[in-house]
């Protein structure tokens, strides 16, 4: 009996459409098909976390007529696959001749041609782009448990994740449609941080815990309304334990992804701040009891509480934040957040290599706010999963406004203005229906 011919494709299938379709059924001319599935790890590092996760897509794509075998891709590039399967043809379409994807077919090509495999291009379906698709959808398909759960997908697939601070609908609009294009794909922050000080500083309050979490709860409400992108919860010190599970549902039903709580207690002062003498770190078994309580009260898995260690901050010494990391992980602590006020990164690097020594897998989250020349590449490299810009767009926000201002008062009239001003036309751009 002759045997099949071994047919590759490489596919995201993340959202399927007929130029699917035409690939599937040109490939099915040819042999056995063998789809080498994108990991949500691999397609994170050059453009946004599929809708799907690998295990959802992968289920889909054993269904389609044709397809003997499907195998994960954990790279951009197909050299490796096709390596270790060593297909007779490869199908692609072809469309990546220009552009960042020419060079992985040339690499494909070359890889094929070392021992007698054909790479066979078919036309473009024109008028459909899945990526252009999902972006479409992505607003009204959110929901609450889709939103949720992609922060643990994004920490499990990519190196770091960058969060950054936004403290209205209209700054998590431009945090989550800013995109920096580089030579390994697309850079963009991953999600959002829901700052107690910018939150307290837009209302015109103090960062004392003066706004309720009933107040912040529904600006991130307003947010969610208009982006997409997961959101980490500042809840200070979380308040009274008997009220924290209450906290934790509100939390969660609304589709918050995590909650980060500091170990400190009494009257909240912010910890950057340089007098720290009257803020009173809480007894760690105590602390270790509010996580366990807010662990019980989660609705949904997908859910994470991250202890935030002040350790370092109050001078407690490293000894006394690698037990506290210890403890809090053994209440339930899904990830940890270890805090300093240092402008050198090196005290928080010394705690992570102690805690990883323990601990392997448990997320260790950064905010570099007084060390900010660590790059993303340093905190990775140093076992960091999480950084989060806790603050900066609120900072940059006023100094503009503060320009602004002045200089209509220096001039008495804006036209001076109007360089450093976003026209009205973006403005309408920038929100959908807007025009």
């Amino acid at each position: 009996m002759k045997k099949r011919k071994k047919v590759y494709i490489g596919l995201t299938a993340d959202i399927l459409h007929h130029g699917h379709m035409n690939l599937l059924e040109e490939a099915r001319k040819y042999g056995d098909i063998i789809i080498g599935l994108f990991t949500d790890s691999a397609i994170a590092k050059h453009k946004r976390l599929p809708y799907l996760n690998y295990k959802q897509r992968e289920k889909i794509l054993r269904n389609f007529r044709g397809v003997i075998k499907v195998v994960p891709q954990n790279e951009w590039d197909y050299s490796s696959n096709i390596n270790k399967i060593r297909p007779d043809y490869m199908v692609h379409g072809d469309d990546w001749k220009v552009g960042l994807d020419s060079l992985i077919r040339r690499n494909v090509i070359k890889t094929l041609s070392a021992y007698g495999g054909k790479l066979i291009e078919i036309k473009h379906t024109k008028g459909i782009s899945s990526g252009a698709f999902v972006e479409s959808q992505r607003i009204i398909s959110t929901t609450p448990d889709v939103r949720r759960s992609t922060l643990s997908r994004l920490i499990n697939s990519k190196p770091i994740i960058r969060i950054i601070e936004t403290h209205s609908p209209i700054s998590a609009i431009i945090a989550e449609k800013t995109v920096l294009q580089s030579s390994v794909g697309k850079k963009t922050f991953d999600g959002f941080w829901s700052s107690s000080l910018t939150d307290s500083t837009v209302m015109g309050k103090p960062d004392t815990e003066s706004l309720e979490i009933s107040q912040r709860l529904s600006y991130i409400n307003d947010i969610f309304e208009v982006t997409t992108k997961p959101l980490i919860f500042d809840a200070d010190t979380g308040g009274k334990i008997e009220h924290f599970d209450m906290k934790i549902k509100s939390m969660d039903r609304l589709g918050i992804s995590a909650v980060i709580i500091e170990d400190k207690t009494g009257l909240k002062k912010n910890s950057l701040l340089e007098d720290v003498s009257e803020q009173i770190q809480e007894d760690k078994n105590k602390f270790a009891e509010k996580i366990n309580t807010g662990k019980k009260a989660r609705i949904s898995d997908d859910f994470m509480i991250i202890a935030r260690i002040e350790s370092l901050i109050l001078k407690k010494g490293m000894k006394d934040a690698i037990e506290r990391a210890k403890k809090y992980v053994e209440a339930g602590a899904d990830a940890i957040m270890i805090h300093s006020k240092s402008n050198s990164p090196k005290e928080i690097f010394e705690f992570a290599k102690k805690f990883r020594k323990n601990f392997k897998n448990i997320p260790l989250v950064s905010v570099p706010t007084s060390y900010n020349t660590v790059s993303e590449n340093e905190l990775a490299k140093n076992g960091f999963n999480v950084v989060i810009y806790a603050n900066q767009m609120l900072r940059a926000a006023y100094p503009a406004m503060q320009s602004a201002a002045s200089k209509i008062l220096k001039y008495g009239r804006s036209k001076e203005l109007d360089k450093q001003l976003i026209s009205i036309e973006k403005i309408l751009e920038l929100i959908p229906g807007t025009k």
